[in-house]
Order: C-alpha cells, then sequence, then structure tokens
C-alpha cells in the first residue's frame, strides 16, 4: 500500500528511477552521443573551443556541470548568461526564458560564427529563448548539438506560453539531438497525501548524458594521439600546478575563464 511506504522506501523508489534513466540515456542514445563526440572531438584536435549554453533556470546549470570542473575539458567554454540564471531571480529568469528573440541576440553578443560548436542543454526543450539561439547559431553556420527531452517537448501543448512563436522543439532544429529522456513535468516521487509530485530528475540527467559526452570525446582523442587538456580539482595536491601547464592557452579565449 502506499500510505505504508517510508521515506526510505521513497528514496530508494527515487534512486531506482534514477539509474533506470540513466540506463536509457547510455544504451538508447549512444549512437547519437557517438556522433556528437566525434564532431566535439574534431573540434578540439583543432584546437576550437567547444560552447555549451542552458538557457532557462536549471538548464544553466548543464552548462556549469562540464565548465572550469575536475575532469572537465578545458576546451569547453561555458555561455554564462546573466538573463536567465536564478541568482537574478527566478520569475524573472522564467519571464527571460519565455522572451522571443532573447536567445538571439545571446548568440549575437558571443559571436559564435561558422565552424563554431554549440551545445545547447534544455530539459524540456520548448522554450523561447533556447528556440531563438538554436535558430541564430544555425543560420550564422554554427554546428549545434541538443540535449533535451523528446518526450517532455512533444507533450507539451504547443499553445504553452513557454513556447517559441514557431512551436518548435529542440530536437527539431539542431543537427545531432541527445533525447535525456525526461517525463513530462520532471518531478517523479509521489507521497501519499500529496497532490503534486516532488524530486526531479533533469539535473541528473543533464550531468550524465554531457559526462557521457566528454568521456566518449576523450577516448577518440587519446586515440589519436592527444594528450587532452582537462581540469584537476584545485582544491586536490598538484591541482593548481597541473592546470597552471595550460591556463595560458585558454586565458582571453574562453570569455568565462
Amino acid at each position: 500500500m502506499l500510505e505504508n511506504l517510508t521515506a526510505d522506501d521513497l528514496c530508494a523508489a527515487y534512486l531506482g528511477d534514477i539509474h533506470r534513466l540513466m540506463e536509457r540515456i547510455l544504451v538508447e542514445e549512444k549512437v547519437s552521443l557517438e556522433l556528437a563526440a566525434n564532431r566535439v572531438a574534431d573540434q578540439i584536435f583543432l584546437d576550437r573551443l567547444v560552447h555549451i549554453y542552458g538557457p532557462g533556470g536549471h538548464s544553466n546549470l548543464a552548462a556549469q556541470e562540464i565548465f572550469f570542473r575536475a575532469g572537465g575539458l578545458m576546451h569547453v567554454s561555458a555561455v554564462l548568461d546573466e538573463g536567465t540564471l536564478l541568482s537574478n531571480g527566478a520569475l524573472r529568469s522564467m519571464a527571460i526564458e519565455r522572451t522571443p528573440g532573447y536567445g538571439k541576440v545571446v548568440i549575437q553578443d558571443w559571436q559564435l560564427d561558422a565552424g563554431d560548436l554549440l551545445i545547447l542543454v534544455n530539459a524540456y526543450g520548448i522554450n523561447a529563448a533556447l528556440i531563438d539561439a538554436a535558430l541564430e547559431a544555425r543560420r550564422r553556420g554554427v554546428f549545434v548539438i541538443g540535449f533535451s527531452s523528446r518526450e517532455h517537448a512533444t507533450q507539451t501543448d504547443k499553445k504553452h506560453p513557454a513556447r517559441h512563436p514557431s512551436c518548435s522543439d529542440l530536437h527539431e532544429v539542431v543537427d545531432i539531438a541527445i533525447d535525456t529522456k525526461i517525463a513530462i513535468g520532471d518531478a517523479i516521487v509521489t507521497v501519499p497525501g500529496m497532490s503534486e509530485r516532488i524530486a526531479a530528475v533533469s539535473t541528473f540527467a543533464n550531468a550524465f548524458a554531457l559526462n557521457n559526452l566528454v568521456i566518449r570525446t576523450v577516448k577518440k582523442l587519446t586515440a589519436r594521439g592527444m594528450e587532452v587538456p582537462v581540469w584537476r580539482s584545485g582544491n586536490a595536491f598538484g591541482g593548481d600546478e597541473a592546470n597552471a601547464r595550460f591556463i595560458s592557452r585558454f586565458r582571453g579565449r574562453v570569455k568565462r575563464l
């Protein structure tokens, strides 16, 4: 009986659901992740940056997940635009991500152009800023990889106020789409006596999928004989010294470094 479930039971069920979600990404998105890793590896092999932008609320966390992170690729440059960061106000963030034209301005301001590679990450894959960012990047000749949930996008009403005027979904407007499998609503735990579900999964899904991309990319680059520049934790012994070997290559190129 659901009403007899303890908090421990609910937490264990949550862990199981997250594990199954990650297994689905690992297995079902292998081909797409391999294709994406090929493009990212090519970019890094040419010593070009890989830009990542997570327009919208907690999707900004995805950009931060693989930027300036222990074990992360030094070639990653996060587009940390102030507009949708929750630190500037949660309701403001939501309003900005729903504003048509905003994402276009961000891409223009970042001066992305032909030959660049952009990773766009958004749990739901529908908001106006996200779609405008994808469309503007593609218009400028940027290769775009998208991480989002097809289920969440396709099951969200086309008249939802968050949507871009075109009603496009991210997976429809990028070069390579990675499906993060997030169910509509994001939160997945049902607690007896509660009408709303709790405990979201999108941050886990985004982080797991992105780190899969990093692992596959590094494997391809080491096969080419490249010592891949990655960050070591500055809080670990020798971290500052290890990072210092490469910093001069990226200071001034990576805008938020």
